[in-house]
């Protein structure tokens, strides 16, 4: 039993013994491996760290490489630019050089100019002095023979020749008064009859013909009608002359009237629209028109009326407002002129604290006439005082319409500025038509007028015509001279050319001097 326990008390010692040796050898053993993985670790580390360096070492080489490069092209660059710089500052280098020779070359020449003139001023010194000694002692032989000075000499002649050129002058002015008062009537009927003649077709065309245009030839055919009858009615309705003749797609309509003209040309255009042109269809058309055109008359004398604030008119006289629409003075529209002169006086007198209504009423009404004339005999001033007293308008209105063109005395501050007005109006760049060849004649004519004088340079013709700039020459013309030119290109324009309102000159006269640095 003893025995037993001994040898279990030994075995369970060994056993410990060789579980404590089994241990520590397995540890040992995972301590090796252990060493070895981080050996390989540590192995690999290296690797990659000498992989990395080489890499870096690389990168660094060529980024050192790629700026040493564009060093070296900036380097380049620099260098040609600095070569041009160079070449340029040679250049101007030498054109510096080159002027100042040829500025020293100068100063040389005025200097020997400068000594030449002050020796011919030297001279001509002496000879005006030794002139001046011989023109004194004659002036002293001379009022030593006459027994006079040269004073009371000079005065004497100059009171004889005044009295002989004044007597002249009267005498003479005297003459040409009584010829121009024997010739003046046969002349002024003359020059008015071959004005008539000259200009009686331009002036019938531009007032008595309307256009209409065609669809087509063949509508000609169907206006006409058969035998004719188409045309005549026409005509019947309208009291208009129907033209047709080879111009292409137009017939053309002709009347003194224009408002007759206006509703023959509205009915045909009605007509040409709805394609029934016959005899009965074209009276009807006609009548629709009358009546829609009288209407369209009185709307435009009422908007006339209320556009302008002229307060109540009378209703008659509001129509012959709007009929003033369809007439025209030198292509200038008689309604809108009307309106413009009446805007006109009434910016006056508010300007020179008058009745504003009343002038603008006497600048509304001053052509009211021209709404008759051309269907009643006498001239728009008698027919427009007429039918202003017929209605009983204000005593300035009726003297604004009899007097704007000087037919009678003005008696009113209205009527005078009405006169303005109606001249301003007219004289509006554009407002009347003129034809472009007589336009380019009269600048031309302008033109020449101002450089047929001596020492004018450049003449320009502005503002339509209405203003002529003349450059003259400095050295040729003084102060004095440039006034006597403008005058005088003044009087010649007045003379010898005709045109409407008034036409500046003005004449400059300077003197430029300039420099270039360089």
């Amino acid at each position: 039993m003893g025995e037993y326990t001994y040898f279990f008390v030994l075995a369970s010692i060994g056993g410990f013994a060789l579980g404590i040796i089994i241990m520590i050898m397995l540890s040992k053993f995972g301590l090796n491996r252990d060493q070895q993985k981080a050996k390989l670790i540590l192995e690999e580390a290296n690797i990659k760290s000498d992989s990395i360096v080489r890499q870096a070492i690389l990168d660094a080489k060529t980024q050192t490489y790629d700026l040493k490069l564009a060093a070296e092209k900036e380097i380049k660059e620099s260098r040609q630019a600095l070569q041009e710089v160079e070449l340029k500052l040679n250049r101007r280098e030498d054109s510096l050089n080159f002027r100042s020779e040829t500025l020293t070359s100068k100063e040389k020449e005025l200097d020997l100019r400068n000594n030449q003139v002050t020796e011919k001023l030297n001279v001509l010194e002496k000879m005006e002095a030794n002139l001046k000694e011989k023109i004194d002692g004659q002036v002293v032989e001379l009022e030593r023979i006459a027994n006079m000075t040269s004073a009371d000499a000079k005065n004497e002649l100059m009171d004889i020749v005044r009295v002989r050129t004044q007597n002249e002058i009267e005498a003479f002015i005297r003459d040409q008064e009584e010829e121009a008062k024997a010739k003046a009537s046969s002349m002024a009927k003359e020059i008015i009859g071959l004005a008539i003649q000259r200009y009686a077709q331009e002036e019938t065309l531009e007032r008595t013909v309307s256009v209409v245009g065609l669809p087509n030839e063949e509508m000609k055919g169907r206006i006409i009608g058969r035998e004719g009858r188409n045309i005549r009615a026409i005509e019947q309705a309208t009291g208009v002359d129907i033209l047709i003749d080879d111009t292409p797609e137009t017939i053309t309509l002709s009347c003194f009237d224009p408002i007759r003209r206006e509703v023959a040309r509205l009915a045909l255009e009605t007509l040409l629209k709805d394609g029934r042109i016959q005899p009965g269809r074209i009276e009807e058309v006609v009548t629709r028109v009358q009546n829609e055109l009288n209407e369209t008359i009185q709307k435009a004398g009422e908007d006339a009326v209320f556009k302008v604030g002229v307060g109540k008119v009378d209703r008659e006289i509001v129509g012959l407002i709007g009929r003033l629409r369809y007439r025209y003075s030198y292509g200038q529209n008689a309604l809108q002129h009307s309106m413009e002169v009446a805007h006109l006086t009434g910016m006056m007198a508010a300007e020179l604290g008058l009745n504003q209504t009343l002038a603008k009423r006497v600048g509304l009404l001053h052509d009211i006439g021209k709404a008759l004339d051309f269907e009643m005999e006498g001239s728009h001033i008698e027919l427009g005082a007429r039918i202003c007293r017929k209605h009983g308008e204000h005593p300035a209105v009726v003297n604004g319409i009899e007097s704007h063109h000087g037919d009678v005395p003005a008696n009113s501050i209205y009527s005078i500025l009405v006169q303005a007005a109606d001249t301003l109006s007219a004289a509006r760049p554009g407002a009347r038509f003129e034809s472009f060849q007589n336009y380019i004649q009269r600048l031309e004519q302008l033109e020449k007028i101002a450089t047929s004088f001596d020492g004018v340079d450049k003449v320009y013709a502005i503002q339509a015509g209405r203003e002529i700039r003349v450059m003259v020459v400095p050295e040729k013309l003084d102060d004095l001279a440039a006034h006597r030119v403008a005058r005088e290109i003044r009087e010649k324009i007045e003379n010898e050319m005709t045109y409407p309102g008034q036409i500046k000159v003005t004449v400059i006269r300077e003197t430029r001097h300039s420099e270039t640095a360089k």
